[in-house]
């Protein structure tokens, strides 16, 4: 489009400058060899411009025939490319769609018409190639060719990590991808990699400047990052709590200030200052998470931040700590906790059945039987209790990878991944699934029908081959004496501890009341049998 347009003014300067002469007659003179040459004005300017056509011209043959070996050459070489290329998005295509004999034949072809050292995805289609024909040694010694190529260095290591992860060679993997991350922290594969490799031997320093280097670079979000370094902080306290306690201070309340709501920072940090006789700030610290969200671990070191304080006191802590969430489960077993340490049994009872009411789960229970235990010693309240602790949900615990753990900790010992541990129920029992309304009103007690004497010693009534039944006399007989009283948890527990055990009496199988027809009877009466099938 442009050079159109400059050829229109090209011309259309032309235009005005031959309209501008013609506008304005005149005549040249030329004085050559004696001889002198007139002409007009227009006559001269068209001959000029014919001369400067016609040199150009000439001038473009020449080099165009000067230049014509290389312009053939030239076609030929790009026509050459191109179909290389052609087969090297064909071989692509097909490692991608799994077909390893075609990727195989294309990346030959492809390697005839392009150079392997101008092109790269040659060797990537060549090792795809091989991983697709089950050449694995082959694929890893193009990977570690490539190591050489500071243009494809990162794809040799990531595919060798590839490589050893299907292996199982995690000691391998991550000495790859610390590699990569090395040259290119903004890869992702190699970041994570690398960071449960510092996670797992405890750098939380190199943790988090790895961290960091992910949050420069625009890898992870600002939230995550956060996440993260809160994560990595608390861990890093609780490692330096018992060599260097400043250190852990400082880690812990940073990773506080990063995210409020996470329990374990919370913990760490309050813990910290605890230990340094301050108080004030850390009971500010647990009621911050407690607000946010009720945990156990913040109530039992809220409750105790003060060794020396009564029972009472204790009880009162646990009141606030209510005050502040209410109509909360965790709220309610503080207080029964609380409240069983200083013998308040009515207190203790009145939140422990709150707390089932809201939330029932085994915890709930459990404390109730310590309560009634503590309280009234009645075993059979305290058995019943116990029971419905094992038909009740799990308690909320630290779950990752299916590990339950009854402390944070900051990497799954599965599979090393960091921040792996959340705090909610386990998975339920199969107690759980056979009965979960334990707390539902008595359902009427199935009665259990048992024999009162053998089969073998009632008479057995004959049935002719017609079908005949019992007499209903007899047989409101026979019901009669099989009734037996019904077994309910009441009777059970009216049994002497002392009582002799009674071994099981012989079981005798019943015969049915109607026992129908010999089929071979019946076979022999009937003059004709049909069959189904």
């Amino acid at each position: 489009m442009i050079r159109l347009l400059a050829f229109l003014i090209v011309v259309f300067a032309l235009g005005l400058g031959f309209a501008w002469l013609a506008d304005r007659p005149g005549d040249m003179v030329v004085t050559f060899s004696g001889y002198q040459y007139q002409v007009s004005l227009m006559v001269a300017a068209v001959a000029v411009v014919a001369v400067v056509a016609a040199v150009m011209i000439f001038w473009w043959l020449i080099k165009s025939l000067w230049n014509s070996p290389y312009t053939i050459s030239r076609y030929f070489r790009v026509r050459r490319r191109d179909r290389g290329y052609q087969a090297l998005s064909t071989g692509m295509i097909a490692a991608g769609a799994g077909d390893g004999a075609l990727a195989r034949k294309k990346t030959k072809e492809a390697a005839k018409l392009i150079r392997s050292d101008q092109e790269p995805l040659i060797h990537l289609l060549e090792a795809q190639a091989s991983l697709l024909e089950g050449d694995h040694e082959g694929a890893r010694q193009k990977f570690e060719s490539m190591l050489d190529d500071p243009e494809m260095r990162l794809l040799g290591l990531r595919g060798l990590y590839l490589e050893a992860e299907r292996l199982g060679d995690r000691n391998a993997a991550r000495h790859y991808a610390g590699r990569a991350a090395v040259m290119a922290p903004q890869l992702a594969w190699a970041a994570e990699s690398t960071l449960e490799e510092l996670t797992a031997r405890g750098d939380w320093d190199g943790a988090l400047k790895l961290v960091d280097a992910q949050k420069s670079t625009r890898q992870i979000e600002r939230d995550a990052a956060n996440r993260r370094r809160a994560v990595l902080l608390t861990a890093k306290a609780q490692a330096l709590a018992g060599s260097d306690p400043t250190a852990a201070r400082t880690a812990a309340i940073e990773a506080n200030r990063l995210r409020p709501d996470f329990a374990p920072a919370a913990v760490a940090a309050a813990a910290a200052l605890f230990k340094q006789n301050d108080v004030r700030k850390g009971s500010k610290i647990l009621e911050t998470a407690w607000r946010a969200e009720p945990h156990p671990e913040i109530a039992e070191l809220y409750t105790h931040a003060r060794p020396g304080d009564a029972v009472l006191d204790r009880l009162n802590r646990a009141k606030k700590l209510q005050e502040m969430k209410k109509n909360h489960a965790e709220s309610s077993m503080t207080v029964a906790r609380a409240a069983l340490d200083a013998l308040d049994f009515s207190t203790a009872r009145r939140e422990a059945e709150a707390a089932i009411r809201m939330d029932r789960r085994e915890g709930a229970y459990l404390l109730l039987a310590d309560i009634e235990e503590a309280d009234t010693g009645d075993q059979g309240k305290v058995r019943q209790l116990l029971s419905r602790a094992v038909r009740a949900p799990r308690d909320p615990a630290w779950v990752a990878d299916g590990v339950v753990s009854e402390r944070w900790v900051p990497v799954s010992p599965v599979t090393g991944r960091l921040d792996a541990f959340e705090w909610r129920a386990p998975m339920q029992r199969l107690g759980q699934l056979i009965d979960s309304h334990d707390d539902a009103a008595a359902a009427p007690v199935a009665v259990i029908e048992a024999l009162a004497k053998p089969v073998s010693e009632r008479p057995v009534e004959v049935i002719d081959d017609a079908g005949g039944e019992i007499s209903a006399g007899k047989e409101a007989e026979a019901r009669e004496e099989d009734h037996v009283r019904p077994i309910t948890a009441a009777a059970f527990a009216e049994v002497p501890t002392n009582a002799e055990a009674v071994e099981p009496a012989e079981e005798h199988a019943r015969l049915p009341d109607d026992p129908g027809v010999d089929p071979d009877e019946e076979a022999e009466k009937s003059p004709r049998r049909f069959r189904l099938f």
